[in-house]
């Protein structure tokens, strides 16, 4: 019997989806991927940070194209996702990254509105990104989903509830997903990041970010974006194939801190 399998741990030449990639976890998805040899669609909201992160990658040797997306623009995510696959022949990976703040009281004058942003760009955009690439992942060897959530998703911050239940929301449908693709060999799997320097954080000030990695975190301090995105990575492996299902906290040990 042989000593090992031979399954790839190498992304080389896989083509990857990674949305929100202009910045923060998205941004170093993009460059983690590039560098280890995949060919990157590198999707966002913001036009100039397309073009910015695209340009980094080919700098520095890596295969990037660029597209203009609004995940809550659902004819915008059909077209992109059709031309990435056409652009680079296939589709592999897709990393639904794409997120953004929504905190607002239960009794906020634009508490309803809020909330249906906050669906619509959180959770409603995943399943249209997951039904535009099927049928491409279809055709892929080793097809992955990564849902990016948050340890939102396995708790609650008073005032944050349009966000929470969204994320919450985002671990039903990695479930339900990968119960669903799972007998295709397409897996589909969720990080949960946990108190990472991105720019939704950038605006908390400092002494309360070290009071609170201090009281909640056994690490005691804030993530870097690449230290997510290498779990992402990861699971996108080739080798990585009897993992489905899984929610993954990325959280230097917030969640399993009692005090």
């Amino acid at each position: 019997m042989p000593r090992l399998t031979k399954l790839s741990r190498s992304v080389a030449d896989r083509v990857v989806l990674v949305t929100g990639a202009a910045s923060g976890m998205g941004r170093a998805n993009a460059h983690l991927f590039a560098d280890e040899g995949a060919r990157v669609a590198v999707t966002d909201i913001d036009a100039a940070g397309v073009d910015r992160v695209a340009g980094e990658i080919a700098d520095a040797g890596g295969t990037a194209h660029g597209r203009v997306l609004d995940v809550a623009d659902p004819e915008a995510i059909t077209s992109v996702v059709d031309d990435v696959a056409g652009h680079f022949g296939g589709l592999d990976c897709v990393i639904n990254n794409a997120g953004f703040a929504a905190g607002a009281p239960v009794d906020d004058d634009g508490y309803a509105a809020l909330w249906h942003k906050a669906l619509d760009g959180l959770l409603t955009a995943h399943v249209l990104i997951i039904r535009a690439a099927l049928p491409h992942l279809r055709r892929s060897d080793a097809p992955r989903i990564v849902n990016i959530a948050s340890t939102e998703a396995l708790g609650a911050t008073p005032a944050t509830s349009p966000y929470t239940v969204a994320k919450h929301g985002v671990v039903g449908l990695t479930r339900a997903m990968a119960v669903d693709l799972g007998k295709e060999g397409i897996t589909v799997n969720c990080v949960c990041p946990g108190a990472v320097r991105t720019g939704i954080t950038e605006d908390i000030p400092e002494e309360h970010k070290t009071k609170f990695v201090r009281r909640r975190v056994p690490l005691v301090r804030y993530a870097e974006p690449e230290e997510v995105a290498h779990m992402t990575l990861s699971i996108c492996l080739p080798a990585m194939s009897y993992l489905n299902g899984a929610v993954i906290p990325v959280d230097g040990g917030l969640t399993i801190k009692n005090a």
